[in-house]
């Protein structure tokens, strides 16, 4: 890994980890992945896709941005746009962009940029600890929510339901650009 963020991603799982007592192979089993995985991960040898840090952040308790702020390690009240820290997902293509500062606030804002034809999938699990709205700022999304389908276009805003399993399309040829707004319960 040669990305600053992916290197602090790699130490923030194995703190995090530590800190609760976890052995390996209890995270592996909570997130659903190989024991393997998650030494290559804490490692740096391998650079977990979106999905997967998801699904690590939630067997760890955390939001997904929680992780990426403890990744940070940083405490600050502004968040200029040229320090906001963005992950790229190596399989979509999905850029993530930590809009809010990495304090411990109650709302998290995050937005992606979702290249025309991706598809990017989330367990349930994803979504345990925060109340979870999607407001579409450019080109078209198709949120899978469940069995529900919605179609969304530009100024569209998305209040989600219980958490099931999702998956954010983009069924457009332009980029697709939308913000997350996560309201930890």
């Amino acid at each position: 890994m040669t990305d600053p963020l992916s290197v602090s991603l790699a130490a923030a799982v194995r703190k995090a980890r530590q800190d609760q007592d976890l052995s390996a192979g209890t995270l592996a089993e909570r997130a659903s992945v190989s024991r393997a995985m998650i030494g290559k991960i804490e490692r740096g040898e391998a650079q977990p896709t979106a999905v997967l840090l998801s699904r690590l952040a939630t067997a760890l308790g955390l939001t997904l941005s929680e992780l990426v702020a403890r990744a940070e390690g940083d405490d600050r009240q502004l968040a200029r746009h040229a320090d906001q820290p963005t992950w790229q997902d190596p399989v979509t293509g999905y850029v993530r962009r930590a809009v809010s500062p990495p304090g411990h606030g109650a709302t998290e804002l995050v937005q992606v940029d979702l290249p025309p034809g991706a598809k990017a999938a989330f367990p349930a699990g994803s979504y345990l600890f925060a109340d979870h709205q999607i407001w579409v700022l450019s080109g078209q999304l198709r949120f899978h929510e469940g069995d529900a389908v919605h179609d969304l276009a530009e100024g569209d805003c998305l209040q989600l339901g219980r958490p099931v399993d999702c998956a954010y399309e983009n069924p457009g040829r332009q980029p697709c650009r939308y913000l997350v707004v996560l309201t930890k319960r």
